[in-house]
């Protein structure tokens, strides 16, 4: 990525204003030792602006940048002199959003062990299987998990909150610790539905090239205040914390997600900017009556899943023209991202790739396809994954340099991109094909409809058949013919669900996303 433009960026949000000189060298001096690991940001936020609040918790705890470092070298002490924890082991995570978490990352990081993010949903089974895959030396994990943690096999330390303190407390007094002899990486997995989840390695920054790529397009500052509630151990949670911490900003963290809880705490501390995944932003749409004033956020970032041109709509026009919109993979980090001007032009969109990543639609052939014409979606920029951990996992689908996203999608004349959902999720209805996202898209959009998801059930004589499922508002009704025709008078005849159910909730992992396996099927066949 070219300097000037980076420099230009970094500059116009706030990163190059002149500083206590002492200070700004430390903060160089720690970048260049430590590179651009968490551990590294930390280190040169807490050299740059010691005092400043880095963490809040949901009891209004909170550390500084000074606090947060000196937890971490304590913490990293114990886990070598205590556990012999050393450069290049893994400790796995399993923890919602707390500072705690964030130290334990920092602490890894200090001494060159690989931290693997664990999903929170993991049942024992899979947790111990995602152990064993991963080479766990530690299991740190919150008290709530105690009962899966016990799956994991005797060779791996488990490590609760009450042994944190114990850790930390009993640690040696000599915290120094030296750069190790190479960087631990952050392994992030997959969705896993189904199976044992795959680790993806993520790859360490560089340089500033990739912040300032997104920053460029999401309108964040140093030392801004932004809380972060999509889940830390998701690609898009992660990459929120490491943009954070980049920025010195403060970072408030919720264990669990409560729209009234969320919107009081960005008013309380003054968050100028929120992380999210879509149904959260369904959930303060429906869930909190809309706000008297406006609530300070100039930036509300989603990613995670698809988000709904109609919700995207709503929300802005009651929070404001602040929403964007990231596309991306755990492998490819990011695509495109979406401003509130993009949103508004086009709300499916999943917007333009930012400074310094690469696009293409590529049709059967390999080759790119002509403006509106359906492909498959590859991405190359310079935080692609370096590729998953274990033995027996596929290859990452490459071509022309790119990485497959696993989407269909199309570019339109303006540039602006649009996907249609997962490639192995488009089904054959009738000899034509179908996304389904692009149905439950159309049905999110009714005003009873609180939420959506439409899958494709196998059938013997059209391929598949559509099954829709539908949360309604509350005192809302609706009957299967009227959503039938309403779908019939938007799209094609064999876009129309021939099942119309409806569901009290959708089944969501985690992470938001619709856990389609675990939607009821009909009872008579097709």
């Amino acid at each position: 990525m070219d300097l000037p433009f980076v420099l230009t960026t970094l500059t116009r949000r706030g990163l190059l204003t002149p500083g206590s000189p002492g200070r700004t060298i430390a903060q160089l001096a720690a970048l260049r030792r430590w590179g651009f690991t968490l551990a590294g940001e930390a280190r040169q936020a807490a050299a740059r602006d010691p005092d400043r609040i880095a963490l809040i918790d949901d009891a209004d705890r909170q550390l500084t940048y000074r606090e947060l470092l000196a937890r971490a070298e304590r913490l990293a002490t114990a886990f070598r002199a205590t556990l012999g924890v050393t450069a290049g082991d893994r400790i796995g995570l399993l923890c919602r959003n707390h500072p705690d978490l964030v130290v334990a990352m920092v602490a890894a990081g200090l001494l060159g062990a690989d931290t693997v993010l664990l999903h929170t949903g993991l049942a024992g089974p899979q947790l111990a299987a995602v152990a064993d895959e991963q080479r766990l030396r530690v299991l740190l994990h919150d008290r709530e998990f105690g009962e899966q943690a016990l799956a994991v096999g005797p060779d791996v330390a488990r490590v609760d909150e009450s042994r944190v303190a114990t850790l930390l407390s009993t640690a040696p007094d000599d915290s120094r610790i030296a750069p190790p002899e190479r960087d631990g990486r952050t392994i992030v997995l997959t969705s896993g539905t189904t199976g044992t989840p795959k680790g993806a390695r993520r790859r360490t920054p560089a340089n500033f090239g990739p912040l300032a790529a997104i920053i460029d397009r999401i309108p964040l500052r140093a030392r801004d205040r932004i809380m972060i509630a999509a889940p830390v151990f998701h690609t898009w949670g992660y990459a929120a914390l490491q943009i954070a911490v980049a920025l010195r900003a403060t970072v408030v963290l919720h264990r669990r997600f409560d729209p009234a809880a969320a919107l009081a705490a960005v008013d309380r501390h003054g968050c100028t900017a929120l992380f999210a995944v879509p149904v959260m932003l369904q959930r303060l749409l429906h869930d909190v009556p809309a706000p008297d004033r406006p609530t300070g956020l100039q930036v509300v970032a989603v990613s995670g899943s698809a988000l709904s041109g109609g919700i995207a709509t709503r929300f802005m026009d009651r929070y404001g023209d602040v929403l964007y919109n990231l596309y991306g993979s755990t492998e490819v980090s990011w695509a495109a991202i979406a401003t509130p001007a993009d949103l508004r032009r086009a709300p499916n969109t999943a917007g333009r790739p930012p400074r310094g990543t690469r696009l293409a639609v590529l049709g059967a052939s390999g080759e790119p396809v002509p403006a509106g014409q359906v492909g498959q979606i590859y991405v190359g920029n310079e935080l692609m994954f370096e590729g998953y951990t274990g033995e027996g996992t596929s290859a990452a689908d490459h071509r022309h340099g790119l990485l497959g996203t696993g989407d269909l999608g199309h570019v339109d004349t303006d540039g602006l991109l649009f996907v249609g959902g997962r490639a192995d999720d488009m089904v054959v209805c009738g000899g034509e094909n179908v996304f389904p996202s692009d149905v439950a898209d159309l049905l999110a959009q009714l005003p009873q409809v609180r939420e959506a998801a439409v899958t494709g059930l196998p059938d013997p004589e059209y391929g598949h058949l559509l099954a829709a499922y539908l949360v309604l508002h509350p005192g809302e009704t609706l009957d299967p013919e009227a959503v039938q025709e309403y779908v019939r008078r938007y799209r094609a005849r064999y876009a129309v669900p021939r099942y119309v159910m409806f569901l009290p909730a959708l089944p969501r992992n985690a992470s938001g996303k619709v856990v389609t396996r675990d939607l009821p099927r009909p009872r008579t066949p097709g």
